[in-house]
This record gives structure tokens, C-alpha cells and sequence, in this order.
């Protein structure tokens, strides 16, 4: 597998080792050693000449006599000097944290670590990191990020969507939850007015009545509309198609309706065919046409899918994908690859694969998944993390962990899913890429081909958790592809029900600095609380403390 900003194999051996368990390039000579030495130690080396320096230089400089008088001085100091200067630099530190809150809230990063990295790394002989890509400029990197990153929170119809009348109405019955939330819902329902309506709608009382229908928040309502439209005529497809979506009761039934659906759909869609290049009109309503008999035949797929006539659904899916190739955004594919998956069929999956998988912009999880699936079953059986460690990763390894390490960077609220450390519920009708949305109705079809390999469960347990401690700053710059966005977390809530905890990994860690000045606040508090309370003792204790040191 090709390698996005040029890690390699040392990018995806590094996602499963430490840095220091495998070596990268040729080792080094006793002169280059020696240098290295030295070029690390200089700091110390420097410090050492210093305090040389300062005792060569103690008899003209009347050092003895210095500390003597500021002995004295601090012999002569009151308590209320100490409690001034504790509650002084207790004051300043709090401030000092506060404004370090706010800069990272704000800013994303400590203000102190960015003023260290940007100024005082030149002057120590240190040279700035760069997150981008080498030779292109910062403005344009920008712009594309910004823009990459309001693709990516753009919600997706989710190709394995359930029925909502016999599973998502069914999972009501039995939990008494509801699954599905309204915004999931509603976007849906502009997806139906998008797909399965046009302005000839007018022309037909049938079509009248189902746009109607498919505004109507209320399932009843809906469902009440549809039988008014087939009283209007008994070839209405939309109105099986809401009928098998939401009133049937099991996958049966559903297939029923959607058979029905099928035999007025193709009725219609021929009719529209002869007309299409009347008027503009006619050719609005050969595309809801074209619309409705994809639709359908889709779900019918869906259906044998699910009564387990595998390969009736993935002929249905090839002969979809040839007859209508322009519908990728129905994503298609992504029904055909989980069906080949159980099929077990792994050429096939492969070859799909190659036709709608991009290195440089991975499409969702389920295609960066499955190539890290296939990529996993040709080592799997066999790995061990002990052997691993001891050898080193054979090529085959390395590419099986890299392709995981490019399906985490992409999606990284998968694994948990994968590896059962988070419980599953059903998936929403709509998902986030590289959201926990997406995660959710990834492992709900997928977690089973995982298991079915031997050891590829172990082998994504070894690596995942080690993908993100090479990347510093995950929500900036990933290895192999562009950032991880922050605005999932706020799509997911609103995609998902409330009873599910939304996974928000990577999360933002803070920064020593805030940690650090955090700290110093407090323990600066507390000795202007104690010298504020026991001003004599406190300054008991300073005086000898200066005394020791001076001594």
C-alpha cells in the first residue's frame, strides 16, 4: 500500500512498537556517536563551565562577602514580608492558569508551550516543526483543510440503514426506547421529499397525495396517506415503498410490499422513458422515476440480504451498479461488500475494492476497514505480539498493520466497537463519517466478518491503541491524510439517541503547561494560606531554607 506523506513501513511498524523496539536506518559509526554525545550533552557541559567560572572568580568578585550581606538581609526580614510575598505569587500564578484556560479554549494549544516551541527552540539550536506537507504553501493548506473539514461533517444517508416498521419499530416494542431521533428522522424525510417527488406531481392525484404523505411527521399519518393513494391508483410505487418501510411488521412482509412496489415501478419508469425528451417536466419526472426503481430494487437486495439469499442480493447489487452507475451517493458498493464479506468471498471484496478505494481520500470506514480486513487475514492466524517483538514485523505484518493504522486515522471509534469494549445499538438512518455514528453502523454489520477471521480481533487490538501516540496532534495532522475534524461531536449527538454515550476520542489532552500552572497556583495558595496563619513559624522555615542553601 502506497503511503500518503511518505512514513512507509516505518510509520506502521512505529503504530505497533515503541520507538525504541526497532531500529530505522543504518547504525552509526564510533565518530558519529561521539558527536551525537557531545551535541547532547552540551547543555550540561555548559552548566559545568559556568559554576567553574564562578569559583575561579570568587575571590575579585567578593562573593563570601555578598552572601554574608544578603544573609543578613534576609535574617533581618519580618513575617508580614513572607506573607506578602507568598500571597504576591500566589496571585500572579492564579492568573497566569486562568489565562492559560482561556488561551487553550480558546486556541487549542497553551500559549507558554507555543511561545517555548516558536521563540525560545531557535534560540536553543532547535528548528520548528511543520504539520504540513512539504512545498505547498500555508494559506493554501489552510483553505483545503477548512474545506476538507466541511466535507467531512456533512451527514450521509447511511447505506445499511434498517426498515423502520420490522426493526427499528420492533426495537421500540421490545426496549421501549426509541432508536432513531427526530433530527435522524426529519433528515430523512427530506431525503424522501428529495428523491420521490417532483413538479409533475400535480398531474397525478396519486403523486399529489404521497407528497403530502412524505411531509407528515406523524407514522399514522403517513401510513394512512399511502392507502389513500392507492385507492387513487393501485400502481402508486412510492406508496408500497412507504408502506414496506414503515408498516410491515418483518423482512417478509417488507419484501412483499417492495415486489409490489417493483412491478409499478418498472411500469412507470419505461412509460417515463418514451416521454423523457417532451419537456424539461418530463424529464424532472424521469429522474423521481429513476429515483424510485433504484430505490427499490436496493431495498430488495436488502431484503434477500437479511433472509439470507446472499447471492440473489449481491446479483441484484451488480446488476444495480451496472444499469444506474451515476448513483454512488446511494453507496451501493459498501451493501455489496458486506454481502461478499459473508459470502466469505474475498477476491470479489478485493476487486471492489480496487475500483472505489483511494489512498490519498479514503471514501468511509467500511472501505478503509474492509481493506484492512483483508489485508489482516494473511497474517492473522499466525501473529503473535511476543514473536513480533522479538523478529520484528515480517512485510506482510507491516502491511496489515499500516492498512489499520490508516483505517483508525480515519475513523478511530471503531475499534472500540470491533473489540466489544462498547456496547452496539442499532444505527441511525443517517451517519457522520469518521463520526461514532458512522463507527456504530460500521460494526453492526461488520463485527461478525471480523470474528470470523481468526486472530484479526488480536491483531487490532495490538495496533490501534498505538496509531495515535505517533501523531502529536491528532485533530491537526494525521500520518496519512488530513486532519481529524472537531465538529463530529456535535453531528453525532444529534444523529444518535440519548441513551447512547457518543464516543468524542481523540479527545483534546491539555498541555503540561496547564497542568503545570495549575499546580503552581495551588501549592502558591496554600503556603500564603499557612504563612498568612503561622506567619513567625513560616518565616522560621524560609530563613533556614535560605541559610541551608546559601551554606
Amino acid at each position: 500500500m502506497a503511503d500518503g506523506d511518505g512514513f512507509g513501513e516505518a510509520a506502521a511498524a512505529a503504530a505497533f512498537f515503541p520507538a525504541s523496539a526497532h531500529g530505522l536506518g543504518p547504525p552509526l559509526g564510533w565518530k558519529e556517536r561521539l558527536r551525537a554525545g557531545l551535541a547532547g550533552s552540551g547543555g550540561f557541559l555548559w552548566f559545568v563551565a559556568g559554576l567553574g567560572l564562578l569559583y575561579a572568580l570568587r575571590v575579585p568578585l567578593r562573593l563570601c562577602d555578598h552572601l554574608t550581606a544578603v544573609t543578613g538581609f534576609l535574617n533581618s526580614l519580618t513575617p508580614k514580608f513572607y506573607v506578602a510575598l507568598t500571597g504576591t505569587s500566589s496571585l500572579i500564578s492564579g492568573l497566569i492558569f486562568i489565562f492559560e484556560w482561556w488561551y487553550f479554549h480558546k486556541h487549542g494549544t497553551s500559549f507558554i508551550e507555543q511561545v517555548s516551541i516558536s521563540h525560545l527552540r531557535p534560540l536553543m539550536g532547535g528548528t520548528e516543526s511543520s504539520i504540513s506537507e512539504p512545498g505547498a504553501p500555508s494559506s493554501n493548506r489552510e483553505g483545503e483543510n477548512s474545506r476538507q473539514n466541511f466535507s467531512e461533517c456533512k451527514v450521509w444517508r447511511n447505506p445499511l440503514n434498517l426498515f423502520r416498521g420490522a426493526e427499528y419499530r420492533r426495537y421500540t416494542w421490545v426496549t421501549g426506547k426509541e432508536p432513531l431521533t427526530y433530527y435522524d428522522m426529519n433528515l430523512s424525510a427530506q431525503d424522501h421529499q428529495t428523491f420521490f417527488t417532483c413538479d409533475t406531481d400535480f398531474l397525478r392525484p396519486s403523486d399529489t397525495v404521497m407528497q403530502k404523505a412524505w411531509r407528515e411527521r406523524n407514522p399514522p399519518a403517513r401510513i394512512k396517506a399511502a392507502y389513500q393513494a392507492l385507492e387513487l391508483n393501485n400502481d402508486c410505487a412510492t406508496a408500497y415503498v412507504l408502506l414496506a418501510e414503515e408498516e410491515a411488521t418483518t423482512i417478509v412482509d417488507a419484501e412483499r410490499l417492495f415486489k409490489q412496489a417493483l412491478k409499478a415501478g418498472e411500469t412507470i419508469y419505461r412509460r417515463s422513458q418514451q416521454c423523457q425528451h417532451q419537456s424539461p417536466q418530463h424529464e424532472a419526472q424521469l429522474r423521481r422515476d429513476t429515483n424510485v426503481l433504484v430505490y427499490i430494487k436496493r431495498r430488495l437486495a436488502m431484503c434477500a440480504r437479511k433472509l439470507g439469499r446472499i447471492k440473489e442480493a449481491v446479483k441484484i447489487m451488480r446488476d444495480l451498479m451496472k444499469e444506474f452507475p451515476p448513483f454512488t451517493m446511494l453507496n451501493i458498493h459498501e451493501n455489496l461488500l458486506e454481502s461478499l464479506l459473508e459470502l466469505q468471498a474475498y477476491a470479489d471484496v478485493q476487486a471492489v475494492l480496487a475500483k472505489y478505494d483511494d489512498i490519498s481520500l479514503p471514501k468511509s470506514a467500511a472501505i478503509c476497514y474492509t481493506a484492512a480486513l483483508l489485508k489482516t487475514r494473511t497474517v492473522s492466524d499466525k501473529f503473535s505480539p511476543e514473536t513480533a517483538c522479538r523478529r520484528g514485523l515480517s512485510t506482510a505484518e507491516i502491511n496489515a498493520v499500516e492498512a489499520i493504522h490508516r483505517a483508525v486515522e480515519f475513523n478511530p471509534h471503531v475499534p472500540k466497537y470491533l473489540l466489544e469494549m462498547k456496547s452496539l445499538i442499532l444505527p441511525p438512518e443517517h451517519i457522520l463519517k469518521r463520526g461514532d455514528s458512522e463507527a456504530i453502523a460500521y460494526a453492526f454489520f461488520h463485527l461478525q466478518h471480523w470474528k470470523r477471521i481468526e486472530g484479526a480481533l488480536n491483531l487490532l487490538q495490538c495496533t490501534w491503541e498505538g496509531t495515535f501516540r505517533m501523531i502529536p496532534y491528532p485533530l491537526e495532522k494525521g500520518h496519512l491524510f488530513y486532519p481529524y475534524p472537531s465538529c463530529t461531536e456535535t453531528a453525532d449527538r444529534e444523529l444518535l439517541p440519548t441513551f447512547h454515550h457518543v464516543s468524542v476520542y481523540p479527545k483534546k489532552e491539555l498541555p503540561f503547561f496547564i497542568h503545570f500552572t495549575a499546580g503552581l497556583c495551588s501549592s502558591t495558595a496554600m503556603i500564603a494560606f499557612l504563612t498568612h496563619q503561622f506567619p513567625e513559624i513560616m518565616g522560621v522555615f524560609a530563613k533556614a531554607g535560605h541559610i541551608q542553601k546559601l551554606n
